[in-house]
């Protein structure tokens, strides 16, 4: 039986090489009679073929267009300011789609004690029925275009984005400034974000790196910034459409809002936005609620293996100092740090000080990093860390010798500083290649200056920055009350 399987098999074989022999032969045989009559074939193989002419031979009949520079000038923000106070912003970019932000001033810090939690429900309540559509036909809007919108809550400003091609720009703007003008706020669907809301406190708690940045906050501010960006849960059983619409018509004035988009001619876009914004109430900008820094501590006990620690300081002056603000920046880049699995090699922040001399000498430690937040007249510089609960007392320690040694003259060389300004600039540069960034960039400096200052002027303030300048403001921070936050069981 297997001999007369083997015989068919070898008799199959046979039959199948000669059909296969035959098919190249015939293949053979075409190529060249291609190759003997020249045609389609023998062009696509790069023979020479007397029915086309070469490809170096200008056709006739064809312009070709004009070489393209070797640079192009980045296109300046134009604003305008409407007679209510609304500014209007805009840059072009060869970019084909669009990127449209309406960004007001106004964020936890103008809660009070009734309103609390409203700007991190209003986040949630973005882009929800209004006056003149529901929930559902924005949402229908929104995916006929191909487009996508966020919302964004911080402490001092609110922001609501629109991205979708540049041939939709009368639409984009259209809804955009519907949805932040005329909420209608509907009790259902305000009850709905709650228990959204209270499910994401629910899973904050597996985040206890963004607990403790709030944790600084409430304790190390008195005032505004002491107010909780996270809606806290006393105030979801308070919270209503009323308080919200209270809150939106005090706070989303004309002179607050600024109007900015990324790749749009400016005239087009005021053309659109004009109308639509024209008519809202010019009242005067309040001044900005006060914040003290004061210090401060906040343990929060967590049965797990690993426990969470954060010691902060202030840096006064905030964004209205522009030259400390930067320099504090690039003390950020200048300390580093991350997990201690992090991979991607040198250009991932191998070379910071904090994995150098803490990461790389201490397995003990999970995670070691340099944090800050700036605002507008103030900051806060610090250090977080996770280890285990038996390690915390010398993580503690390093943290705080870290902080001593950047304040020390001679401590940091020139190779150090050069390094973490190269990093600054580069992640400066590229995050401003997005056109969602770009365009946050225009809304957020206008509310802050008046005015966009060019990448060229950050770029340079980043080059000025000197040891001397390290030195200095480190150990103005180092001098500052300390604000120490903890989550876990290691105090």
């Amino acid at each position: 039986m297997y001999r007369t399987a083997a015989s068919r098999l070898r008799s199959l074989k046979g039959h199948g090489g000669n059909r296969a022999a035959a098919r190249f032969a015939s293949s053979g045989a075409v190529v060249n009679r291609s190759s003997s009559s020249g045609g389609l074939f023998s062009w696509l193989t790069g023979e020479r073929s007397s029915s086309l002419p070469p490809l170096d031979f200008p056709l006739p009949g064809v312009t070709l267009p004009p070489p393209l520079p070797d640079y192009v000038e980045p296109s300046k923000t134009k604003i305008t300011t409407l007679p209510n106070g609304v500014r209007i912003a805009s840059e072009t970019s060869t970019n084909s789609a669009a990127s449209i932000g309406l960004y007001v001033d106004c964020g936890s810090i103008y809660e009070t004690p009734i309103s609390l939690g409203a700007t991190h429900l209003l986040e949630r309540m973005a882009f929800k029925s209004t006056v003149n559509r529901s929930h559902l036909r924005i949402v229908r809007e929104v995916e006929a275009i191909g487009g996508n919108v966020t919302a964004m809550a911080s402490r001092e400003q609110m922001g609501y984005t629109f991205d979708a091609l540049k041939t939709y720009v009368p639409e984009m703007v259209e809804l955009l400034v519907d949805s932040v003008r005329n909420p209608v706020f509907l009790d259902w669907e305000v009850n709905e974000q709650l228990q959204k809301v209270k499910a994401e406190r629910e899973e904050i708690l597996n985040n206890p790196q963004g607990l403790l940045l709030e944790a600084i906050h409430s304790a190390g501010y008195s005032g505004a910034l002491a107010n909780p960006l996270l809606a806290p849960e006393s105030a979801l059983n308070r919270l209503n459409s009323s308080i919200l619409d209270e809150f939106v018509v005090e706070n989303y004035t004309a002179p607050r809002m600024v109007l900015v988009a990324s790749g749009v001619e400016h005239e087009e876009l005021l053309s659109i936005a004009e109308p639509l914004l024209s008519d809202l109430p010019n009242v005067p900008r309040p001044e900005e609620p006060k914040s003290v820094y004061v210090g401060g501590d906040y343990r929060c006990q967590a049965d797990s293996a690993k426990t969470h620690v954060a010691l902060a300081f202030e840096v006064p002056g905030g964004w209205h100092k522009e030259k400390e603000a930067m320099i504090l920046t690039v003390l950020q880049m200048l300390m580093g740090g991350g997990g201690s699995f992090s991979a991607g090699g040198p250009g991932k922040g191998m070379y910071s000080r904090l994995y150098l001399r803490v990461l790389n000498e201490y397995q003990q430690v999970q995670s070691f990093s340099a944090f800050n937040s700036i605002y507008n007249n103030t900051g806060i510089f610090g250090i977080h860390a996770t280890t285990g609960s038996d390690f915390v007392s010398k993580a503690v320690d390093l943290a705080a010798r870290e902080l001593l040694a950047v304040a020390t003259p001679g401590q940091v060389d020139q190779t150090q500083l050069d390094r973490a300004k190269a990093t600054t600039k580069s992640a400066v540069l590229m995050n401003l290649e997005s056109r969602t960034v770009a365009s946050e960039d225009m809304g957020r400096q206008i509310l802050t200056y008046g005015e966009r200052k060019p990448v060229e002027h950050f770029l340079k303030a980043v080059d000025e920055v000197t040891l001397k300048d390290i030195t200095s403001i480190a150990q103005k921070i180092v001098s500052s009350p300390l604000t120490m936050a903890s989550w876990g069981d290691g105090f």
